[in-house]
């Protein structure tokens, strides 16, 4: 049997989620997208040999492993739709046809490590519950990460702890509250963006407060609103809504009626140029979560442009803000006018905050560099010293 070559570890990082498609990310709000395709990088960059394993093709410096996308997309042909509008129109068929060419990727990579072409395997984004039974059958050490809390939906709390034993990376210590506690955490690593993707702003020019991400209920949207109003500053709201999508009202009964000269929505932001100038001049990003975030990529690009971060404690947050010193973090409670008044006051003491150690804490500790190499470390020590 050949031998894995010297010069680099040979990763398989398999990504199953139908988003990372090119077609696709660019009109989306997935961050898990982005990251994968930096750690694909950042890891090539540290001399491993990384395939990626997408459903569709994405843009990408390593090799791309995909699978056969014809008989999808002879389906978007014939009802003359894109992925997005299908996924809008008709989301159980969109998901059907997705699971399908996830799955094949997730064989093809764990046939790639029994062929001995990869040494290990990474399983990344959260249809990694396909791949779980079948890890038995892979001859190399695969390990998973997967980018919501693991009790989200029924799908995942009814499965995730009967692979407990399966080698896991968390992305927060907030995340593994929904895991067993004796779960075979491998590491926590957290997320990271490439350090000179935003510049800091220490002289910004907005008068204005930000949240920036999907507006559903779930991100607390209707807090910061309302938080905004009481401060008396004016709100900035960039993002995603979904009216039209199912049953989601929370756009048109919770956040439409509230828009006015103060309360702004300035649509979805695709560029970072476009990100940059709106996260860089807010006088601080507001992350009124009321669910419990696995992360929050939205508060270290902030952090980056040395924004000031007012957020909720729920979930992982607390671990990112450092409270007093690159925010603030406010107490969630079931009285969201107690909540909102709290985010007000923070807003009206913001100025305490130095922007330039809201931009020295990301480097020290969310950067590209950081999260890829924790990631090789991890590698390294699941295959064994003799690779």
């Amino acid at each position: 049997m050949d031998r894995a070559p010297k010069s680099g570890l040979r990763v398989g990082l398999v990504v199953p989620h139908i988003f990372i498609h090119r077609d696709i990310l660019s009109n989306v709000i997935f961050s898990p997208g982005q990251l994968a395709l930096d750690l694909a990088a950042g890891l090539g960059q540290l001399g491993a040999e990384v395939t990626l394993f997408t459903p569709g093709p994405a843009d990408t410096t390593v090799p791309n492993v995909t699978a056969d996308m014809s008989l999808f997309e002879r389906e978007l042909a014939g009802r003359g739709y894109g992925y997005v509008e299908l996924l809008k129109k008709h989301p159980l068929t969109f998901v059907s046809l997705a699971r399908q060419v996830q799955a094949e990727i997730i064989a093809k990579a764990y046939a790639m490590a029994n062929n001995n072409e990869l040494d290990i395997v990474h399983i990344y984004t959260n249809e990694e519950d396909i791949a779980l039974p079948f890890a038995q059958f892979c001859k190399k050490p695969v390990v998973f990460t997967h980018h919501d809390p693991f009790q989200l939906l029924i799908k995942y709390k009814n499965v995730f702890p009967k692979y407990k034993h399966l080698n896991w990376i968390s992305m927060s210590y907030a995340q593994r509250a929904d895991m067993p506690p004796d779960t075979n955490w491998v590491a926590n690593i957290y997320h990271g963006i490439d350090e000179n993707r935003f510049a800091p702003n220490y002289n910004p020019k907005g008068d204005y407060v930000a949240y920036l991400g999907r507006i559903i209920e779930a991100k607390g949207v209707h807090l910061a609103i309302a938080a905004a109003k009481k401060a008396g500053v004016k709100l900035r709201i960039a993002g995603k809504h979904y009216a039209g999508h199912g049953k989601d009202a929370y756009w048109h009964e919770k956040i439409e009626p509230e828009l006015d000269g103060n309360i702004e929505y300035v649509g979805f932001i695709k560029t970072d140029a476009e990100k940059q100038e709106f996260l860089g001049n807010a006088r601080a990003l507001l992350v009124p979560s009321i669910f419990n975030e696995p992360f929050g990529m939205v508060v270290i690009e902030s952090l980056a442009c040395g924004t000031p971060v007012i957020g909720l404690n729920s979930g992982a947050i607390p671990e990112i803000i450092k409270n007093v010193q690159t925010g603030f973090v406010i107490e969630k409670s079931q009285d969201e006018s107690m909540v909102s008044a709290a985010i007000t006051d923070a807003i009206s003491s913001i100025s305490q905050i130095d922007r330039h150690t809201c931009r020295t804490d990301f480097e020290s500790r969310f950067t590209l560099d950081e999260m890829c190499r924790n990631h090789l470390f991890v590698y390294q020590n699941l295959t064994g010293p003799e690779l």
